[in-house]
């Protein structure tokens, strides 16, 4: 029988490794930042909950052969400012793109970082994209 190959999950694993990597940073702009998964059920124009960096998968294109599977992750950054924004877009580029581990073998930038407003909010942010290659386990 063959060996099940399954793919561990890219999106939890990239915000957790933002998470480390920024919280021992000492940027002006990393301050107090929080890295999750999904826009924050109780964000207001009185609680924006800034900085926020919001991880999502985008897409999975396992290769043929099951060694390997691709998935484009979407990084969203808000900050008090455009210029925050920006530059801990960038910085979280950066480490993405420095991380290996347990579930992300590598990764390589893809677009952006590109400013934006939110409209929902009118918050200033930054998203770029990164294509994150993933190591397979059997189940």
């Amino acid at each position: 029988m063959k060996p099940l190959i399954v793919f561990a999950d890219a999106q939890a694993a990239a915000a957790e490794a933002l998470r480390s990597a920024l919280a021992a940073r000492r940027e002006p702009y990393t301050a107090g930042v929080t890295v999750g998964t999904r826009v924050p059920g109780d964000r207001t124009p009185e609680t924006p909950h800034l900085p926020y960096v919001m991880v999502r998968k985008d897409t999975d294109l396992p290769h043929g052969s099951l060694a390997d599977a691709s998935c484009t992750l979407r990084v969203t950054v808000w900050h008090t400012d455009a210029d925050q924004a920006h530059d801990l877009a960038q910085l979280s580029q950066g480490l993405l793109v420095n991380h290996s581990g347990a579930v992300i073998r590598g990764v390589r930038p893809a677009t952006g970082p590109l400013a934006a407003v939110d409209d929902a909010s009118g918050l200033d942010l930054s998203t770029f994209t990164v294509l994150a290659h993933v190591r397979p386990a059997t189940a």
